[in-house]
């Protein structure tokens, strides 16, 4: 018996399928006299007479039509017979030699009688009227491929779970996972740390299944679905699982993907079964992850005009939700990170009623999540959880749990007892900037433009108000960037115009840098020109913050003009789109390089501080401009500025 209680099933060896043919050609040979190994050859009854008058005949096997001759030993040895002398193995043939028409039986059989009367033949027989042997021998081709079709058969149609075969018959069945009272599902609303408001929906729809009675007997509807909508990442998927743990009813999970097949009708065939399964178990709960693989808006992508399989699938899926066969205590829950580009009529009240959005952690949620994931590591006891909350702003839970594991294989990797502050830290270092490169080759012109580059960032951000105070600069390459500057942002819900401008003007800090020291830029600063662009743009073209443009947002939220082809604005307008776009960064650019030049010598000390000890901290920094102007209590946080 296995695990879970059920029976092993036994697994035929196509060894034991092999020797059961063999078993059947055998059987065959014995019913057919020994004569499927071998081939009589013909011979004409002329010839069959000279060999009986001349005594060369032992023994003859014959009914109405045809007959079987055996030859003596010493009728062998004659070279007339060599060709019969051996069967197909090499060895001695026993017989029969040959075989021929025989005309009239009657006339036959008294011929036969003469020879033995005058001892030229030891005997005959005649065989009854039975054509088994050959009935046997021409049915054993279609006999075979019959058997092999039926095997091959069955083991398709038993594949399901174990063999790949198993859908060619079980391909409209849903692939959806059962977890009831039977499996052992060990995550609960206890290992999922932070996300309260969201948990608490949850909570609430498990509620809905467990006790119904408490909201219909006021009148309420239970809902028919929630989705779960956040970045990758932060916990939607264990939510689910969650509750999969929580609710004492059947929960059926699959993945939007697990719908999709290459034949037409398999995807909504798979739908109709997941629902009849799920009211069979009903109340349940069915669990769909990454909906908007078939969720997708209808016609927006399908430039064929037809009705493809993905929008019969979706198609199914919403009568199946809210219909007019209405599902009872059926309650749908899916996970995406787009519902932008959801279908409409997927996202109405009556389907999808509630939708639960599932947000990165904030510094109280992110020290939540570190003790979740601290448990199993064997952690120093000065460890304070607080502070690693505060070096990783915007981080999600996933990379939490990825810092957690970092840590410990650096810990590991340097053969200690417990995992300390540092890991941790050299593990945000090794997630968000890359791996060290120390034994890359650098050149010392090249170390010290990186050096004049980072130094920048850094003197510039030390003299704006609304710039991120930095944390370290290295010029340590990591990953695909030769230097790298380390700040601890605010955690702002909105951003104002002048808070943009600073730090944009703190990102230009590099090239300036080497426009003020070298009077010539290079391609270091590929990273930083992506990110004031994106940022120019948004404040132009989102946000509406710039004065030429006005109150005006090119931005869809529905995420519909992913599809479109043209733009939302004019040819006249996209020329002045990019001209204050490119005025926004020239001018930071400019500011950028006003504030070098006051600070020229400052900045060419820190720079050969830099190449002398290749990382610094804000206290280097505070040795050379003295107490930042603007400083403000700490926000807690790090993140990284990457150089090309």
């Amino acid at each position: 018996m296995s695990k879970d209680n059920k029976p092993n099933k036994y697994k035929v060896s196509p060894w034991l399928i092999y020797g059961g043919i063999l078993l059947i050609f055998l059987a065959i040979n014995w019913v057919a006299g020994g004569s499927a190994w071998h081939d009589p050859k013909p011979i004409s009854l002329s010839n069959f007479y000279k060999y009986l008058d001349s005594s060369q005949v032992d023994k003859v096997i014959f009914n109405k039509t045809t007959a079987q001759v055996y030859l003596k030993p010493t009728a062998l040895e004659k070279p007339e017979h060599k060709k019969v002398r051996n069967n197909m193995f090499g060895e001695e043939n026993k017989g029969p030699h040959y075989n021929l028409e025989i005309g009239n039986s009657e006339l036959f059989q008294k011929r036969l009688d003469e020879a033995r009367e005058e001892g030229k033949l030891n005997d005959y027989d005649p065989e009854p009227e039975s054509m088994w042997g050959d009935i046997l021998i021409t049915l054993l081709p279609i006999l075979i491929l019959v058997a092999l079709w039926l095997f091959m058969m069955r083991r398709m149609a038993g594949g399901g779970a174990g063999g790949a075969g198993g859908q060619i018959f079980n391909i409209g069945k849903s692939k959806a996972r059962l977890f009831d009272e039977k499996n052992d599902i060990k995550v609960t609303f206890k290992d999922v740390a932070g996300l309260e408001g969201a948990k608490e929906e949850i909570q609430e729809i498990v509620e809905f299944l467990k006790t119904p009675e408490k909201y219909t007997n006021i009148g309420g509807k239970i809902p028919k679905g929630a989705l779960l909508v956040g970045p990758p990442g932060t916990g939607k998927t264990l939510l689910a699982k969650a509750v999969a743990g929580e609710a004492k009813v059947p929960f059926f999970s699959l993945s939007g993907s697990d719908f999709v097949e290459m034949f037409v009708g398999v995807g909504a065939s798979r739908v109709r079964d997941l629902f009849k399964q799920a009211k069979e178990k009903s109340p349940a709960i069915i669990f769909i992850d990454e909906i908007d693989a078939v969720g997708r808006a209808r016609g927006k992508n399908n430039f064929s005009g037809s009705n493809d399989e993905r929008e019969n699938t979706l198609n199914q899926l919403l009568t199946e939700m809210d219909g007019f066969g209405t599902n009872t205590n059926v309650i749908v829950l899916a996970a995406t990170n787009r519902a932008d580009v959801l279908d409409k009529a997927l996202m109405r009240a009556g389907r999808f009623d509630r939708q639960i959005y599932v947000d990165l952690p904030d510094i109280r949620e992110r020290k939540e999540i570190f003790e979740v994931h601290l448990k199993p590591l064997k952690k120093s006891e000065d460890l304070d959880t607080e502070f690693l909350a505060k070096q990783t702003p915007g981080f999600s839970g996933a990379d939490i749990a990825n810092v957690c594991n970092e840590a410990a294989l650096v810990a590991a990797r340097k053969d200690k007892k417990a995992v300390d502050k540092q890991d941790f830290l050299d593990a945000v270092d090794r997630i968000v900037g890359g791996l060290e490169k120390k034994n890359k080759i650098i050149s010392p012109e090249e170390k010290r433009a990186i050096a004049i580059h980072e130094a920048g960032h850094a003197t510039v951000s030390w003299m704006l108000e609304h710039a991120a105070p930095l944390v370290k600069v290295t010029i340590v390459p990591r990953g695909q960037s030769l230097g790298a500057a380390w700040y601890l942002p605010e955690e702002r819900l909105i951003v104002r115009p002048d808070q943009m401008m600073d730090e944009m003007c703190a990102t230009m800090g590099g090239r300036a840098a080497e426009k003020v020291i070298f009077n010539r830029i290079s391609t270091g600063a590929l990273s930083d020109l992506e990110k004031v662009t994106k940022q120019a743009r948004a404040m132009v073209t989102i946000y509406g913050l710039n004065e030429k443009l006005g109150n005006v947002t090119y931005y869809d939220s529905s995420g519909q003009s992913e599809y479109n082809f043209s733009k939302p604005y004019s040819e006249d307008t996209a020329q002045v789109i990019d001209k204050e776009i490119s005025l926004l960064i020239e001018a930071q650019y400019q500011r950028a390089i006003q504030i070098l030049d006051e600070n020229k010598d400052k900045l060419l000390k820190l720079a050969d501080i830099l190449i002398e000890k290749e990382v610094i901290f804000k206290d280097d920094l505070e040795g050379i401009f003295g107490k930042r102007p603007y400083d403000r209590p700490e926000i807690p946080g790090s993140e990284v500025v990457t150089e090309a």
